[in-house]
């Protein structure tokens, strides 16, 4: 009986010695190449495309919201306070409102302060001004990156009578990498909430 052993030696002799060196360079070769790090990816998500409607509230606003969006009404808290609940995304966005009256420069300072309590967890905080002089609407959007519990804000303002806040939150712990898709189709429709919001005197 011819153990295993034997066999690879009965067989090694008929083996080219060539191919032998040529395979035994491709083994010693492929075993000893350091592990490379993996590129940075992300989830494939994919959303509905939006369908937007006007929402009218008899209140001194009005704008286009996503179908998407779950209306939830907050006016227990203050007047014409809502939330746009988006179950498919985890997400909520919280709009406030508020009359000016003689009191712009508090509503405006609060405003920019909600955003920089974020800048712990945040790797950056981008503002970008907002006008729109038909609608007499002017204002900031910020955008979040990182780990902060808000990924957008924005706030909206005529100077003269009318404020409104809208803060972007995810109802779950945040991980900038696993909500960055859902992040950027949500400030999609903050960019088209604030581009469609009209006064109503």
């Amino acid at each position: 009986m011819v153990s295993p052993r034997g066999t690879i030696i009965a067989i090694f002799p008929l083996m080219n010695k060539s191919i032998f060196f040529i395979i035994s360079c491709i083994l010693l070769i492929s075993c000893n190449q350091d592990p490379q790090p993996k590129p940075r990816a992300f989830l494939a998500m994919e959303f509905p495309d939006p369908n937007y409607s006007q929402l009218q509230l008899g209140c001194p606003y009005v704008f286009e919201r996503n179908d998407l969006a779950n209306l939830k009404d907050a006016r227990g808290n203050k007047a014409c306070w809502v939330n746009l609940d988006y179950p498919l995304l985890n997400a909520t966005l919280f709009i406030t409102y508020q009359p000016v009256n003689n009191n712009l420069d508090s509503l405006l300072m609060d405003a920019q302060r909600l955003p920089l309590q974020h800048t712990i967890k945040a790797d950056y905080i981008e503002g970008d001004i907002y006008e729109n002089p038909t609608n007499q609407t002017y204002g900031m959007f910020y955008e979040v990156e990182g780990n902060a519990a808000s990924q957008a804000q924005f706030y909206v303002t005529d100077s003269v009578r009318h404020f409104m806040t809208g803060s972007l939150y995810f109802n779950l712990k945040p991980n900038f990498d696993s909500i960055m898709p859902a992040a950027a189709y949500l400030k999609k429709d903050m960019k088209h909430l604030m581009e469609t919001l009209e006064w109503q005197n």
